[in-house]
């Protein structure tokens, strides 16, 4: 199964990624640079695999690059905010 088949598993997958890199010293800025990359990777390379991502493709598709920042920073804020709390 792959990690894009449900959002669920993508957002947690994400989510992983993300936390390693911040474990790694990478800053808040270097991680919204890189969830930008991957969003810019996933909507040129990637077929969405449910309706979630087929929408966030398809926002992405529209953006200018300024508004596709801020849809990858809205990402890193979404799986932040699914993050167990301690």
């Amino acid at each position: 199964m792959s990690v894009l088949d449900n959002f669920e598993s993508f957002k947690s997958f994400l989510g992983d990624r993300m936390n390693q890199a911040e474990g790694q010293g990478m800053n808040h800025g270097a991680v919204n640079e890189v969830a930008y990359e991957i969003g810019d990777y996933l909507s040129k390379n990637v077929e969405a695999k449910n309706q979630e991502e087929a929408v966030l493709r398809e926002l992405w598709n529209v953006a200018d690059e300024k508004e596709q920042h801020a849809i990858a920073n809205m990402m890193v804020k979404l799986v932040q905010n699914d993050k167990p709390q301690s």
